[in-house]
């Protein structure tokens, strides 16, 4: 019926609307057709206007003086409240009551208590408890003696703890992805992080650790005192990580598997270096602002300003200064552009448009959401980390078997004096997670 047809009536103060405006009030006392009022929202506040306007000179390599750029012609395009809507549309109570109504009609609730756990297809015969069960019994009949109580003993307890916390196909999908890799030829590390203190990984071939032998604490991996979604980071080579992501993509339904989105956000001293070109301040005056914020990790413009009395005496002293970092701090923070995140995959048990909101980024789909928030939402979260290192050691191993065929860099003894030697003088370039400065 007419009920579902609605014209929209919009006032932000551009000419082409107060033409428009009468025609389309007419046309809705000729039809029948019902008003309903609107307002484009941009930002929250009025004087958000001038941000909005900084913001998108930014995006579009624009300065503010340019009389061809990209712009909104008003300041309106805020959240109004119901009485400057009723104050805009005198006579038309009832189309702003109609934005209101339809408002109502839409119900969108989070639910942060419950885990999507995508479901593990089991063969026929089986169920997901007597698979895993199946699976970790012919591992540990590999990695440990049939009568060692400590193993057996730990076993059992990760065992319960996996099956009560209800994260038994979690195991059995990571244990599938692995093993596809593997089978494929396609080197993956050897476990790192709080899911390499987990027997249950280690007799499923995930992880290469013993977490006995290292006194590793399942708890801090899973602990039934605090429920929270099992984090196991893989690590894959970086030429064929991709490979892995398609292999899930096809079991699970590309329809179930989503990158996840990751917003670059906008840090002190690149705002500087935008908003001054924005502004059309010289270059060589907004680098030498831009030079004294100290480049320390999770540094704010108003922290810079505390830290560095340069910086402040300039503040003070120069009213252009003082322009560039007012706007500055204004768009600080915001997103600048989305990205892919380098590694999170999501899958879900339904099509992941139940979920969750997605877009696409270079023709892929991602997320909507980023990571902290796909996680409160239940939904499972695997990291594929693609790691050069893993390519560096798959290809020493190659060209070493071509002087000892059964040369294998898994069978190495961690004993090894001359390596430790090496690691003491600093020769750790290159090698993964010892190459920072700190641990040189």
């Amino acid at each position: 019926g007419p009920d579902h047809f609605y014209s929209e009536i919009m006032d932000h103060g551009i000419s082409e609307e107060k033409r428009l405006l009468p025609r389309i009030i007419d046309m809705s006392e000729r039809t029948g057709i019902p008003l309903v009022a609107t307002n484009d929202c941009h930002y929250m506040r009025r004087e958000d206007a001038e941000t909005q306007e900084v913001l998108m000179c930014i995006q579009t390599g624009k300065t503010l003086d340019d009389e061809n750029r990209m712009r909104m012609d008003t300041d309106q395009l805020y959240v109004k409240s119901e009485d400057e809507m009723l104050a805009l549309f005198p006579g038309h109570a009832d189309a702003v009551q109609r934005a209101h109504d339809i408002a109502m009609r839409c119900n969108v609730t989070f639910d942060f208590n419950t885990v999507h756990l995508p479901h593990f297809p089991v063969p026929e015969g089986e169920t997901s408890d007597t698979l895993l069960r199946k699976l970790v019994e012919e591992g540990f009949a590999k990695r440990y003696a049939a009568d060692d109580p400590v193993a057996r003993e730990r076993l059992e307890y990760e065992i319960g703890v996996i099956t009560q916390m209800g994260y038994v196909d979690y195991f059995l999908i990571v244990w599938d992805f692995v093993k596809f890799a593997k089978d494929a030829g396609i080197m993956v590390g050897p476990g790192r992080g709080s899911g390499a203190a987990s027997i249950v990984a280690y007799c499923l071939n995930i992880t290469q650790l013993d977490p006995i032998k290292y006194n590793l604490t399942f708890e801090r991996f899973l602990n039934p005192e605090r429920v929270s979604m099992p984090d196991i980071d893989m690590d894959f080579c970086y030429e064929r990580r991709q490979e892995v992501i398609d292999y899930v993509t096809r079991k699970y339904g590309a329809d179930h598997v989503s990158q996840i989105i990751t917003f670059g956000t906008m840090a002190a001293r690149a705002v500087v270096r935008d908003v001054g070109r924005v502004m059309g301040m010289p270059y060589q005056d907004v680098d030498k602002v831009a030079k004294l914020i100290p480049t320390e990790l999770k540094m704010t413009l108003n922290h810079a300003l505390e830290v560095s009395p340069d910086l402040k005496a300039m503040y003070d002293a120069e009213p252009q200064v003082h322009e560039l970092i007012d706007t500055s701090l204004k768009v600080e923070g915001m997103p600048r552009h989305a990205s892919t995140h380098a590694a999170g995959v999501v899958i879900t048990r339904e099509p992941a448009t139940e979920y969750v909101p997605l877009s696409t980024n270079d023709g892929l789909p991602v997320t909507q959401f980023n990571m902290v928030e796909i996680e409160r939402l239940g939904l499972l979260k695997m990291d594929f980390l693609g790691l050069r290192t893993l390519t560096v050691i798959h290809d020493t191993e190659a060209a070493v078997r071509l002087h000892e065929p059964d040369f294998r860099i898994a069978n190495l003894d961690y004993d090894d004096a001359a390596t430790y030697a090496m690691l003491e003088r600093g020769e750790t370039e290159g090698i993964f997670q010892l190459e920072s400065t700190g641990m040189t």
